[in-house]
């Protein structure tokens, strides 16, 4: 047992004993009193960049930032007085000094960090003059706009991206008064390394970067009665919905948003959870393919993520072989809307409008990313939401979204195992392939008590298991947060180049950490606890299912029998199948 050494101190008068290392921010987090913050996240290292967090020790002259300074023995820390407030206050008079006056028609107003710490404050007036940047915004990626003229030079998003992400696609630009987020060389978001993942935005406390709104889109559509609007919600949606309407992280709110879509005029409501199942038919299959082929290209490597297909692409074309072929849910769902499902209704696909909410700003690039995005013969997913826009659509429809009764999708395409569900979470299409696989391989169920593998679940940033089926060890891989991926891929290479055995048979990798829980759609606000609690909710919609195994789903089996054929099928290549194609990291 590691014997860990403790420091006491107080802190407000309040007695702390915390283990030894724990920052002054932290420290006073145990005993419930909070020091404002601006630059600090959960996710991220401390940068003591914005100044508001300074306390004061008592004999001493200095005023520590609380988030970067560790709490000592005996120190007697002072949090709020009338000369911190007075200090604070004139720091956030100072940040506001460089930031527009804009809130009513910021993409941030009512989240905004900065907008909260001014009303605590009661910041009443601007006695400093005005010095807004004049800097153009940046929406070339269509999926994340860029507003540098609101950026607080806090860092965050500069640091996710470069040192949890890995992409390097922001930085800071000039010096001092000057500075500014941008990507290197000045230009634009989408010639950049940017593989749209939108933790960047997820981050940020201010309006400086969000999604790329396309409600109003939406909202046109479906106030035409000429086009046949569709829906599909993802699997991370149900759980982290509820929070922009004060219920807690994780809450299951499947039944009520399905009502809600209903509410808003959606003629056909489904889930991508069957497409997750449809996604395991064609990926499990293809993988029990591969591993029964000795000149197999090993370890298939999951594309669900599409930030991770981008940065694949980019960053490691040499493993394009290695990738499943097999699209997202989201878009095979998308295809089948625009075929089986506009045949099985007699509805005219050229008409249909398909919609997804997505926990996830990337599915916006994805919906375009190639031409076999267009499979049905039209887009076959015409416009993504996040979650955070389809909070403010249901808000804007007047619903009263916590008092909806439950609802039922529209079978259809709607029906889903808990095997489809927990693709919402880090390492979850590893277990639903491995639910799968494992009837596949040995020809038999397996048993309800082994369905769930928890050697593939955590939140540790690349975890390793091995699974043994019908006699064959299989060595598998989950990586989540992309800084993380690195570290298996040059394993993988490593083995190739000496020509050895790959050392792993099937690995998924998700661009977020924690996967698409934490995905750069959701609700602001995500922390590690927070992930854990949308994880916990999906787990529990998978334990609550009467089939939770893919293979299973009876609208999964009908669809194969009337329409596709069986999985890797002729239709199921032509549909449900993508390819890849290296491109450069800077994009002209």
């Amino acid at each position: 047992m590691i014997d860990v050494k403790m420091v006491k101190a107080k802190i407000d008068g309040y007695p702390v004993e915390v283990p030894l290392g724990t920052t002054i921010l932290d420290a006073a987090r145990s005993v419930q009193v909070k020091i404002p913050v601006l630059c600090k996240h959960p996710d991220l290292r401390a940068t003591a960049a914005c100044g508001l967090c300074i306390v004061k020790v008592k004999n001493s002259t200095k005023f520590p930032r609380a988030c970067c300074t560790a709490l000592e023995n005996n120190m007697d820390i002072t949090t709020r007085d009338p000369e911190l407030v007075e200090v604070r206050k004139t720091t956030i008079e100072m940040i506001l000094s460089k930031h527009p006056n804009e809130c009513f028609t910021c993409g941030r107003n009512g989240t905004c960090e900065l907008q909260t710490l001014a009303a605590e404050y009661a910041v009443r007036a601007m006695p400093l003059q005005s010095l807004v940047p004049d800097l153009p915004k940046d929406d070339s990626t269509r999926a994340v706009v860029l507003e540098p003229r609101k950026c607080i030079s806090c860092g965050r998003c500069v640091q996710v991206c470069q040192e949890e992400q890995n992409v390097w696609a922001l930085s800071f630009l000039d010096r001092g008064f000057d500075t500014r987020i941008s990507p290197a060389g000045e230009i634009k978001l989408a010639e950049s390394p940017c593989v749209r993942c939108g933790q960047c935005a997820a981050h940020c406390p201010t309006g400086a970067i969000f999604e790329y709104d396309q409600t109003d889109k939406v909202w046109a559509k479906l106030k035409d009665p000429t086009w046949h609007c569709v829906v599909q919600i993802a699997p991370a949606v149900r759980v982290a919905i509820g929070e922009p309407f004060g219920l807690p992280p994780g809450a299951n709110l499947t039944g009520q948003l399905y009502n809600a879509l209903r509410r808003i005029g959606f003629n056909g409501v489904f889930d991508t959870n069957f497409g997750a199942d449809v996604t395991i038919m064609e990926e499990g299959s293809e993988f029990i393919e591969r591993l029964s082929r000795k000149d197999s290209v090993l370890p298939l490597i999951t594309s669900c993520c599409p930030s991770w297909v981008d940065y694949m692409e980019k960053m490691h074309p040499d493993m394009i072989p290695n990738f499943s072929t097999a699209k997202s849910p989201q878009e095979m769902l998308g295809v089948l809307t625009k075929t089986y499902y506009a045949r099985k209704k007699s509805v005219d696909p050229a008409k249909v409008f398909s919609v997804s909410v997505m926990p996830c700003t990337a599915k916006k690039f994805e919906a375009n990313r190639t031409k076999d995005m267009h499979a049905s013969g039209y887009q076959d997913v015409d416009c993504v939401l996040t979650t955070r826009e389809m909070a403010r659509m249901i808000k804007q429809a007047g619903i009263d979204f916590t008092s909806l009764p439950k609802d039922l999708p529209d079978h259809i395409l709607g029906d889903y195992s808990g095997a489809g569900t927990i693709f919402g979470v880090t390492g979850g299409v590893m277990e639903a392939a491995l639910r799968t696989a494992y009837k596949l391989v040995t020809r038999t169920e397996l048993d309800d008590d082994a369905l769930e593998f928890d050697n593939v679940r955590g939140m540790e940033g690349v975890r390793v298991a091995k699974v043994t089926m019908a006699g064959k060890t299989l060595r598998l891989a989950v990586a989540h947060g992309l800084k993380n991926v690195d570290t298996v891929i040059d394993k993988i290479r490593e083995a190739r180049e000496k020509g050895e055995e790959p050392p792993y048979h099937l690995v998924e990798v998700m661009a977020c950490s924690g996967g698409c829980i934490g995905g750069g759609g959701q609700p602001y606000g995500t922390t590690p606890g927070l992930r854990a609690a949308r994880a916990a909710g999906l787990y529990a919609d998978d334990r609550s299912q009467a089939r939770r195994k893919s293979h299973q789903n009876p609208f999964i089996q009908k669809l194969y029998d009337e329409f596709l054929g069986g999985p890797l099928s002729h239709t199921s290549h032509e549909l449900l199948h993508t390819t890849y194609t290296p491109r450069p990291v800077y994009q002209r």
